[in-house]
């Protein structure tokens, strides 16, 4: 192997410092895409954001999906290492890889011929608005190949503990994104104004100049490791393992964004300034969420390479040492969207109504946003261990809590439109809470059977998932 990093052993914080600034910077070019193509439409309208908006709902479902391959990346990769395996890890990352290019290919090919359709459960106002959606949504469905499967080599980079290669390539993408987006959206020279769809080759034109530079560098350079593709051979173990180890994070991630996807058709009874808004606040939202993911998937390689090496002591101190800078991290977040709400989202919708909504939307997520950094934490640790399945249980069923909770606290008697946002807000606050709670229980019960007293704690969880969590902690113990 080259170029990997041994996270077994050494300086705890500045270990996940080193792997995590990459991952938050690339995590940020992510965003900036988006951000990039928000503020460009920005300028030609409020009805261009808002079709941007909706299709984008479907990338989001997409990348959600391709989690599987990801995650299964990170974590075999991480754990074949920590092992000191690396013929194992080569072969999570040829399989990750297969699975990526072939799903990137099926969602590709259902979104470019369902398109009209799926826009349509939007129910968006007909004309510019929804015949921007769909338009977008087809350009960018071409390109969904290179879209979804940059992340999965991304995460075999990162299961390697060297988050900054991935880092420089998606900078070069970034760039490009960000000199092509105006020149296509307004037209520049011989190349005349595209408006959505410029914003949409703009992103599809840099995502495969990032492919390119991946295959180059990792294929057919070999820089971090020989993934030898001759040798690739479709092993149903390794499969079966890369989707056991991202199913249920990819189940969550995908189930997240039809929940928010629910939540978007019940806000358009007021409109498609709310769309837009709420497409504009997510962005800057994820300016904390993504630095919080970055934090999250240097704990999970950090974790899984000491999972390897059954080391639970670092694996606490790194759990502890990364959760206090997501503490801090999200009381930051807090208070910029408290003070400085209205002067964040003016520098996307400078439009009365949406500006003050806006500002309004901001100031309800504030009050989440520590608890969000320490969900998205967590389950990076989840992750490390390999067990992906209790963050998605939790995610699940109080994200889901969201569609119920939303219609109530809609109503025009009680809160309006804005309940749709404080019931987001507050399930964010519940699965924190939830998430940390189990986290902490099974490493303060690792390499020990399970008291009457701690199992009272979690007497309010179903009788199945009980025992799932008392067989395999029990199963861990003997391992060990």
């Amino acid at each position: 192997m080259k170029k990997s990093v041994d996270l077994t052993q050494g300086p705890i914080f500045s270990q996940l410092i080193k792997l995590a600034l990459p991952i938050i910077g690339t995590s940020l070019m992510q965003m900036a895409y988006n951000l990039t193509d928000m503020i460009w439409l920005g300028q030609v309208g409020s009805n261009a954001v808002a079709s941007v908006g909706a299709a984008g709902f479907y990338i989001w479902l997409g990348m959600s999906l391709l989690l599987v391959t990801r995650v299964g990346a990170e974590v075999g990769v991480s754990q074949a290492l920590g092992r000191k395996d690396p013929d194992t890890a080569a072969r999570f990352a040829r399989h990750s890889l297969f699975w990526a290019i072939l799903l990137a290919i099926v969602i590709g090919a259902i979104v470019l011929i369902f398109t009209p359709q799926l826009v349509s459960i939007f129910r968006l106002s007909e004309g510019v608005v929804e015949e921007g959606a769909i338009s977008y949504l087809r350009i960018v469905s071409l390109g969904f190949v290179f879209t979804f499967t940059n992340p999965t080599f991304q995460g075999i980079y990162n299961g390697m503990g060297n988050s900054k290669l991935p880092f420089y390539y998606l900078l070069v993408g970034l760039g490009l994104n960000m000199l092509l987006d105006p020149i296509m959206i307004f037209g520049f020279g011989g190349i005349p104004a595209l408006g959505v769809n410029g914003a949409a080759w703009a992103t599809f034109i840099s995502q495969l100049v990032v492919f390119l530079i991946f295959i180059i560098r990792f294929v057919w350079m070999k820089e971090i490791m020989d993934p030898d593709l001759k040798r690739f051979r479709l092993s149903k173990d390794i499969s079966i393992k890369i989707f056991k180890l991202g199913t249920p994070v990819a189940t969550e991630s995908s189930l997240f964004a039809v929940f928010a996807l629910i939540l978007a058709r019940m806000i358009t009874k007021w409109g498609d300034i709310p769309i837009a808004v709420q497409s504009v606040g997510a962005q800057i939202e994820a300016i904390s969420w993504m630095t919080s993911s970055g934090f999250a998937t240097a704990l999970g390689s950090f974790t899984g390479q000491n999972y390897g090496a059954n080391n639970w002591s670092r694996i606490r101190q790194g759990y502890f040492t990364t959760l206090g800078i997501g503490i801090f991290l999200g009381t930051l977040v807090t208070i910029c969207f408290i003070i400085f709400g209205e002067q964040l989202f003016s520098l996307f919708l400078n439009e009365p109504e949406p500006l003050a909504m806006g500002t309004t939307y901001l100031k309800i997520l504030a009050v989440s946003q520590v608890f969000m950094i320490i969900e998205i934490v967590t389950r990076g640790a989840f992750n490390g261990i390999g067990r992906t399945i209790p963050p998605s249980i939790v995610g699940i069923t109080f994200t889901g809590a969201r569609v119920p909770a939303a219609m109530l606290l809609s109503a025009e008697s009680v809160l309006g439109m804005f309940g749709i946002w404080w019931a987001i807000s507050l399930s964010s606050v519940v699965k924190g809470t939830v998430l940390s709670l189990w986290y902490i229980f099974v490493m303060a019960n690792h390499g020990k059977t399970t008291s009457p007293k701690v199992k009272s704690i979690f007497a309010f969880l179903p009788t199945r998932i009980r025992q799932n969590i008392w067989v395999r902690n029990n199963m861990t113990n003997d391992k060990k």
